[in-house]
C-alpha cells in the first residue's frame, strides 16, 4: 500500500462512515451520494435490499454491498464511508454498480 492509499485510509476514518458487520440486521440506512439517495436495509452478511436509482434498484433488490473505493482499485471491504464511492453487486449486471461520492449515511436502528 502506498503513502497515498494509506492516507486516504487514515481519512476515512475520520470524515466517518459505517462498518456493515458491526450493524445488525434490519437496520435502515439513508445514504445520500451526490446524485442519489438511496436507501438499504441490511441483512448481514454484506446482503442488503437496496433502492433509489431509477435504472438500477428504483424498486428494493437484493445486492451484495461490497464496501467502498475512492473510485479506483482499491475497495475498503463492507464499509460504507463519506467522500468514498458505494459499491455493490446486482443480480441483474455483471459488473459492480459504483455509485457517485456519498455525502452522508444515516442509520435507524431496526424496530423490535
Amino acid at each position: 500500500m502506498g503513502t497515498r492509499e494509506f492516507a486516504k485510509l487514515v481519512e476515512s476514518e475520520i470524515v466517518g462512515g459505517v462498518f456493515l458487520p458491526d450493524l445488525p440486521p434490519r437496520t435502515v440506512l439513508k445514504i445520500l451520494t451526490r446524485n442519489r439517495c438511496y436507501t438499504a436495509i441490511t441483512l448481514g452478511k454484506g446482503q442488503a435490499l437496496i433502492s433509489g436509482h431509477p435504472e438500477y434498484c428504483p424498486q428494493p433488490v437484493l445486492v451484495a454491498i461490497s464496501g467502498c473505493t475512492w473510485g479506483g482499485s482499491m475497495l475498503k471491504v463492507d464499509y460504507l464511508g463519506r467522500g468514498m464511492h458505494m459499491e455493490f453487486k446486482h443480480p441483474e449486471f455483471g459488473t459492480p454498480i459504483v455509485t457517485s461520492e456519498i455525502e452522508e449515511i444515516c442509520e435507524s436502528l431496526p424496530s423490535t
